[in-house]
């Protein structure tokens, strides 16, 4: 099979995607989900957070929360708010959020390709999370959560890209949030074609966000052993440009010091860093530089160059340093999915957001640091490693329910 092929997506009826977009379903808990679709009976939230339509105390994993989703799917269909193309299409999926924009293909992934790696994974699953994908995608028999990738760069797709995203949109959309969703249906069978071909010439595919859909997919697939060509055995995705792509710093913030007072705590940096007071409030930008916030004041960390590993593109992460060098060295930090001692602020909440939790005594330091590269996160998984968690946050996040792949 191919690495990519169009398929007949389940799309807002015309005019009707304003109604129906919605964030992604591990963005928002469900109280917030709640809140943004109140007064929304189409919003894409009763579909992939259905708990909001059952009583609050509700197991987010029972079975009645897929079977809702379920019957919240088929009352869309319906109405006729959700239409399923006739036909298989290629799709183009802009996003633009202020000046930022980035334009890449809705396309069902060979599930083989995600198996034998060519789809490049960076991240470690977990079990419930994986499980509750695989409920949610049978309940539904549908993949409504697209796998967010990337690809290395690429002129001649690029370019197809923009000649596929002229005139005007299928869909056009703006969100909660302010951000634009566009889409353009690929009816032109050449292009089509050209896109397919393109795709294929790409050595590789890398996940930047959604493994947990991927390995999901794969169980379903695997499950139902349906011939190569079935639906079931190809999955959701959209894939950007990686030169495109942005991600935001992925901060940390830390209940104690480990039992050491402030300026213990600053000593004890001293020896690896270089550490000096900041007049005003700015994030970092160089790499191996942190801005930590302590006691209503920032400093700038700057690890000195001997501490940092060369040829390792895990341990020379930002976040892996910080690990390293702070939160397991001096902090006893060293479990990162475990430790209660430890949370983390997605770069969207700002330096604000961390200073506030500081300043409310609810944390005792904060860290700012410099994002993830799409180029560290590419030699990652082309080494076949794995990034330390949290180690990105991808802004602006797609709109779920702008396609949606159905497996029948």
């Amino acid at each position: 099979m191919s690495l990519i092929a169009p398929f007949s997506g389940l799309r807002p009826a015309p005019g009707r995607a304003a109604e129906v977009i919605a964030p992604p379903y591990d963005v928002l808990s469900a109280a917030e989900a709640r809140v943004r679709a109140e007064g929304k009976p189409f919003s894409f939230l009763h579909i992939s957070k259905p708990e909001i339509d059952l009583p609050p105390d509700t197991d987010a994993y029972s079975p009645v929360v897929y079977a809702k989703a379920a019957s919240n799917l088929q009352r869309m269909l319906d109405a006729r708010v959700l239409e399923r193309d006739a036909a298989e299409f290629y799709y183009v999926y802009r996003i633009i959020d202020g000046t930022h924009i980035q334009t890449g293909l809705v396309a069902a992934a060979d599930v083989k390709a995600y198996d034998s790696n060519r789809i490049r994974k960076h991240e470690f699953t977990t079990l419930d999370k994986e499980n509750d994908r695989v409920r949610q995608i049978e309940a539904l028999s549908a993949q409504t959560g697209p796998v967010l990738l990337a690809y290395p760069a690429a002129a001649d797709i690029d370019a197809l890209l923009a000649q596929a995203a002229v005139g005007t949109p299928d869909a056009d959309a703006v969100a909660d949030d302010g951000v634009r969703h566009q889409l353009w249906v690929v009816r032109d069978e050449a292009l089509k074609t050209a896109l397919t071909r393109a795709f294929d010439a790409l050595p590789a595919l890398f996940i930047a966000d959604g493994h947990h859909r991927s390995a999901a997919a794969s169980r379903v697939a695997a499950g139902r052993g349906a011939p190569a060509q079935a639906n079931c055995n190809k999955f959701l995705t959209v894939i950007f440009p990686h030169h495109e792509m942005r991600i935001l710093a992925y901060n940390r913030v830390v209940k104690d010091l480990n039992g050491l007072s402030p300026e213990d705590f600053l000593a004890r940096l001293q020896v690896r860093f270089d550490v000096s007071a900041i007049d005003r409030e700015a994030a970092p930008t160089a790499s191996g530089t942190f801005h930590l916030y302590l006691q209503g004041h920032w400093h700038a960390l700057r690890l000195r160059p001997e501490f940092i590993p060369k040829d390792d593109p895990v341990a020379s992460l930002d976040v892996s340093l910080l690990s390293t060098w702070v939160l397991g060295d001096i902090l006893d930090i060293h479990d990162l999915r475990r430790d209660k001692r430890i949370e983390f602020v997605g770069g969207a909440r700002g330096l604000a957001g961390l200073r506030a939790r500081v300043d409310s005594n609810e944390m005792a330091a904060a860290f700012a640091l410099v994002p993830t590269r799409m180029e560290e996160l590419m030699a990652v998984a082309e080494a076949g490693q794995i990034m330390p968690p949290k180690s990105t946050w991808f802004e602006p996040k797609l709109a779920d329910g702008l396609v949606s792949h159905l497996l029948d």
